[in-house]
């Protein structure tokens, strides 16, 4: 097993980071200030083949690895966050399940734009009553004759405003639970479709994000993204994918905000006050914790990349990732002190950024249910002692 990357996606690296460098770096703080993206970041990350990672090469897309991915999302969010977090929901949860999901016509209608960042992707699953129990979502979808009509509401939705088609979950029988799920693509200029309030949020300010109403909003039955009633499946597929790139966020803003802690002591040992044990021992949890995130990360992304079942795995990376997140921005900017709590210190913005990636797509509570749920239906594993009998 070789834990490496390879030359080419070592090359691949390089070439993210010094994206990152040259065209986030600079605006970062701005876009945070702000509350949106410095103009013409959209139009570099689509030059740059980020808005195609998930897009198949037939329709104008790089089709990249989902290790490829993961290697883009802690770039990207080692120093903007909220680019991070736009570039993972238009590939991972938008652009990914229409590969999959889609018919000829709708793969042909979006992935070509989508590729070039001419649309942008938008995923509609949660609710005020339907965040982390999304099955029990209330926006309707009624037959009407040879299509639908949507009527509800969607909050916290990244990339509203911006988007050119809005990946939609509404249920076709409240009764059935997840078994009357069903998913749509919604242009923003269909009738009865509005976008809502922008939030103004804690971390991640630079990413749009608004709610979504749906006022008798008529949809063809060719908007509808799969079969009727499998709306959950493709919620839960497009979300075990997804987590590798908010636990690939997650490790990014934990690898930035370890940095800065690392270059204020290392600057403090410089001007003659080094380093005592305890400031050792806390970086040494930083850079384990890091590492380790960083091996459940990519284990996701090879399980992704050899097409086998990742649901446990994704969740605990996405778990770990962003708890370790947590953790390290609150004990670097304990370790820096009143300098990084200054708004000018990007320290602070790592602090906020950190705390949403334990929230959004499922929170840690529910990253450890699923992995209880999948533990508890794994076989049971015989005692050591008995293995070694049997040997």
């Amino acid at each position: 097993m070789d834990f490496r990357l390879s030359p080419e996606e070592q090359a691949y690296q390089r070439r993210v980071r010094e994206f990152a460098a040259r065209a986030l770096a600079p605006v970062a703080a701005t876009a945070d200030r702000d509350s949106a993206l410095a103009p013409g970041t959209i139009a570099a990350l689509a030059a740059e083949g980020l808005l195609a990672l998930a897009v198949p090469r037939e329709f104008g897309g790089q089709a990249r690895t989902a290790l490829d991915y993961a290697l883009v999302m802690e770039e990207l969010a080692a120093v903007c966050a909220a680019t991070a977090v736009l570039v993972s929901v238009h590939n991972s949860l938008v652009a990914d399940p229409i590969h999959h999901w889609g018919t000829p016509a709708q793969r042909a209608r979006y992935l070509p734009r989508m590729a070039t960042g001419a649309c942008l992707g938008a995923f509609a699953l949660t609710e005020p009553s339907a965040g982390s129990d999304a099955a029990s979502l209330r926006t309707r979808a009624t037959p009407d004759g040879d299509g639908y009509r949507l009527t509800g509401g969607k909050c916290f939705i990244t990339n509203a405003g911006l988007a050119g088609v809005y990946l939609v979950f509404a249920t076709l029988d409240p009764a059935a639970g997840a078994r009357g799920i069903t998913a749509f693509l919604v242009e923003p200029d269909t009738p009865g479709f509005a976008v809502g309030a922008f939030e103004h949020k804690l971390g991640i300010r630079g990413s749009s994000t608004a709610q979504l109403y749906f006022d008798d909003c008529r949809l063809g039955a060719e908007q509808r993204l799969g079969p009727e009633g499998q709306g959950w499946r493709v919620a839960m597929s497009t979300l075990d994918s997804g987590r590798i790139g908010i636990a690939a966020q997650a490790l990014g803003i934990a690898r930035a905000a370890y940095a800065a802690a690392l270059a204020h002591v290392r600057d403090a040992a410089a001007a003659g006050a080094p380093a005592g044990e305890a400031t050792q021992w806390l970086l040494a949890g930083m850079n384990v914790r890091i590492d380790a995130a960083r091996l459940l990360v990519h284990r996701a992304a090879a399980l992704k990349d050899a097409g086998e079942r990742l649901t446990r795995e994704a969740a605990a990376a996405k778990l770990y990732a962003a708890e370790t997140a947590a953790w390290v921005t609150s004990q670097a900017v304990e370790l820096v002190g009143e300098g990084a709590c200054r708004l000018d210190s990007p320290l602070q913005r790592y602090l906020r950024d950190a705390k949403i990636t334990e929230i959004y797509e499922g929170t840690s509570e529910i990253q450890r249910l699923i992995i209880g749920e999948q533990v508890l239906r794994e076989p049971p594993v015989a005692p050591a002692h008995e293995s070694a009998r049997a040997g």
